[in-house]
């Protein structure tokens, strides 16, 4: 795949296909890491492994302390 950067301010933008997005379960709000070894640029997600753990962990204390609270909220 051939792409081209596109203005954006006095920056410069990568426009990534959803479809790769998509392949890489990568977001609007993943954090990427971008290294070059000089000549190629390289972008990468970060991952971080027990991110998916720490926010379930936070919903279930917050569904716990004010569940019946945000349930009377959503009526």
């Amino acid at each position: 795949m051939i792409k081209t950067l596109s203005s954006h301010g006095n920056s410069a933008a990568l426009i990534i296909d959803k479809p790769i997005l998509e392949l890489l379960e990568i977001t609007i709000n993943t954090p990427l890491k971008i290294i070059t070894d000089g000549k190629s640029i390289i972008i990468s997600p970060v991952k971080e492994p027990d991110r998916e753990e720490r926010f379930q962990s936070a919903l279930e204390k917050v569904n716990s302390d004010h569940g019946e609270t945000l349930r009377k909220l959503g009526e």
